[in-house]
């Protein structure tokens, strides 16, 4: 088998073109799951874990904490999704993407796994996402790891990843997002989210709207789950003194309780990105009372400066200034605006939009769409790309100058020819959007971290 052959096998349960919906079998998600890393040896109890969930950050937070971890000296594994450019990006060992001659080895080692598993009609059949969990998980144990950090795929109660029993759980900030299968209110996709509380583990949760807090305080108190709200344990502040934008970092002074306190160059901008921080550092902290990492003022530093996390708030291009943004849901749409505000005061923007088809359209175009000078939509080369027409509908009544392309090589050069001098051209409302937006300036190569 080679490597083409390797990733046909993974994708061939999915089709990409079909919106995402709820099974009506989702409740079987962890006992297949459990029985399929059982069969490949349990490679998920040979290593200690973090779980990292929520609607917003969950991406830049298990990178972070990744890359805390290696600062510390530990080998760590990181298991995120979606990809942007190679689907190895989801499978890291200290930010390096799984190699391909090991991605093979490890599908030859799933396939019998996967065929007796068969032999339990009742369980279900494998996704794509079982078999791309459970490859992980069992690289990860063959590979000797000292830790992984794992970002749930969707929701969290009946998620894949929620099969494993974390030394911690991370719930970042939540909002409304994948409403076909997690619910269309706070409090539903709130309860979805804590189904990663595990009994008696304890949980560190970024600061959440009243009814989600209360949500993931009923569940932790159910559970005898310690619940540490990130901003009690960390501090995190922009340092009075900020580096120029355009150079992609901020400083940060880190406060948690002594002698952890730092002051460290995160090279991720927006201000959105201090909870990530913070309960990233939380849930360091935490691992460090356990006796699981030793942490200091200089490991912290160190950490956060080698932080990445491609497609968020991420200059690609200097002339004329592009940045690239996954913003998909209108939450993410509004901090975005924000940041920009915040970071290019005085430059007009002139907005390249795209987005997929089950996504909110209106919220994404409401929290954009007034502030740009100048519009251009889009279409990425994802099947489940929201049309023009779509596009149109929810942009239309902001009433801002539209120009129409059929993909993002053309947007980019229509919005390099409309962009005045010193103004800032930003690609978003999808990761499908920046994944072909980076395609496009030449950086699809398998992205490590």
């Amino acid at each position: 088998m080679d490597y083409p052959a390797a990733l046909a096998y993974l994708l061939a349960p999915t089709d990409p073109g079909k919106p995402v919906v709820a099974r009506p079998d989702a409740r079987q998600n962890l006992p297949r799951m459990r029985r399929l890393l059982d069969l490949l040896g349990a490679p998920d109890r040979r290593y200690p874990s973090v779980v990292v969930a929520g609607t917003k950050g969950k991406g830049s937070t298990a990178a972070i904490l990744a890359a805390l971890l290696r600062a510390a000296g530990l080998r760590v594994g990181l298991y995120s999704q979606p990809h942007l450019h190679d689907y190895r990006e989801r499978i890291r060992i200290d930010g390096l993407p799984i190699a391909p001659a090991d991605l093979v080895t490890g599908v030859a080692r799933l396939q019998p796994a996967v065929a007796a598993l068969a032999d339990t009609p009742a369980l279900g059949q494998t996704s794509t996402y079982d078999l791309g969990t459970a490859l992980a998980l069992d690289h990860f144990g063959a590979a000797g790891i000292d830790i992984a950090v794992l970002e749930i795929g969707l929701g969290g109660r009946y998620d894949s990843v929620n099969t494993v029993t974390p030394l911690v759980s991370v719930i970042t900030a939540i909002s409304l997002d994948h409403t076909a299968v997690l619910g269309d209110t706070i409090e539903q996709i709130a309860s979805e989210k804590a189904g990663i509380i595990k009994p008696c583990v304890p949980v560190v949760a970024q600061r959440q709207r009243p009814a989600a807090a209360a949500v993931l305080a009923q569940t932790a108190a159910a559970q005898a789950a310690p619940l540490h709200w990130a901003d009690d344990l960390v501090t995190v502040a922009p340092a009075p003194a900020q580096p120029d934008p355009l150079t992609g970092t901020q400083t940060l002074t880190i406060a948690p309780a002594p002698p952890y306190s730092a002051l460290a160059t995160l090279p991720l901008l927006g201000q959105f990105q201090h909870a990530n921080v913070a309960a990233a550092l939380g849930a360091a902290l935490l691992l460090a009372e356990g006796g699981h990492v030793a942490l200091s003022p200089d490991v912290i530093s160190r950490g956060l400066a080698a932080a990445r996390w491609p497609g968020r708030l991420e200059i690609v291009r200097r002339d004329p200034l592009t940045i690239v943004d996954g913003a998909h849901n209108a939450d993410s749409a509004a901090q975005l605006r924000r940041a920009l505000a915040d970071l290019f005061p005085d430059r007009p923007l002139t907005l390249i939009l795209g987005t997929s088809l089950d996504k909110d359209l209106p919220g994404i175009a409401a929290a954009l769409v007034p502030a740009a000078a100048r519009l251009v939509l889009t279409v990425s080369s994802h099947p489940r790309s929201a049309p023009l027409d779509l596009l149109h509908r929810a942009t239309d009544p902001h009433a801002v100058p539209t120009t129409d392309t059929p993909n993002i090589p053309a947007a980019l050069a229509r919005a390099a020819a409309l962009a005045p001098p010193g103004g800032l051209i930003v690609a978003t409302g999808s990761l499908f959007i920046v994944a072909d937006a980076r395609a496009a300036l030449g950086l699809a190569a398998a992205v490590a971290v």
